[in-house]
């Protein structure tokens, strides 16, 4: 395994871990209305079917990348997701109604957890580069962490704010990477190719320019 591919991984799990807080808070809060016995049977079900779309949606989204304009574009919604990452950094809590059976809990699961995981699907695809094999590499380390360190990842990010700009740092630059991966700005890059190092930079600092420049803003309207 060569250094890229590390590399990769590494992001897929940072990014994960960052984006995960709300998503691993879904499974806790589906299921808080059941007995303990029956929360346990509707967190492993719904878990698991979860896990099991979020794989084959993520799956789809890498064969999408080798279409034309795609990377490009997923690289402009990741850089949004970025700058909503810092802009909303001070509400950690989704809402998620629990469920009143096993079956109501596991819908709000996989449901809940699909909405919320579009962010995760398309980061780790374009932190992956489209390898399925990392893809897979990054899922079976990072689910365990996210699904059973949901309440610890919520309490680093509480005590330790800044990993919210370590994630978005990450995001950021894999937003900048999957635009310089595009094949149609290919002759572009080729005739420039110090944009290549310099773009996953500038989108670094946009995502911190507009969230700092809307969180001012914010304040002062307050």
């Amino acid at each position: 395994m060569d250094s890229n591919s590390i590399t990769s991984i590494f992001m897929m799990i940072g990014i994960d871990i960052v984006l995960g807080g709300d998503n691993a808070m879904v499974i806790a809060l589906a299921s808080k209305n059941l007995p303990k016995k029956e929360r346990n049977k509707a967190i492993y079900i719904g878990t698991g079917l979860a896990i099991f779309v979020r794989i084959l949606l993520t799956f789809l989204a890498a064969t999408l990348l080798s279409v034309p304009y795609v990377r490009g574009i997923g690289g402009i919604l990741l850089l949004y997701i970025a700058y909503k990452l810092l802009k909303d950094s001070n509400n950690h809590q989704p809402n998620v109604h629990g469920g009143k059976s096993v079956i109501g809990a596991v819908k709000t699961i996989v449901f809940a957890d699909l909405l919320m995981g579009i962010d995760n699907i398309l980061a780790v695809a374009g932190a992956s580069q489209g390898n399925l094999q990392l893809m897979v590499l990054g899922f079976i380390i990072s689910v365990p962490i996210i699904i059973w360190g949901s309440k610890l990842i919520l309490q680093l990010i509480e005590k330790y704010p800044f990993l919210l700009y370590v994630g978005a740092s990450m995001i950021g630059f894999t937003a900048g990477e999957m635009m310089t991966q595009e094949s149609a700005f290919r002759p572009v890059f080729t005739l420039y190719p110090f944009l290549v190092a310099i773009i996953p930079i500038l989108t670094i600092i946009i995502t911190f320019t507009l969230s700092i420049f809307v969180n001012i803003k914010g304040f002062k309207g307050n």
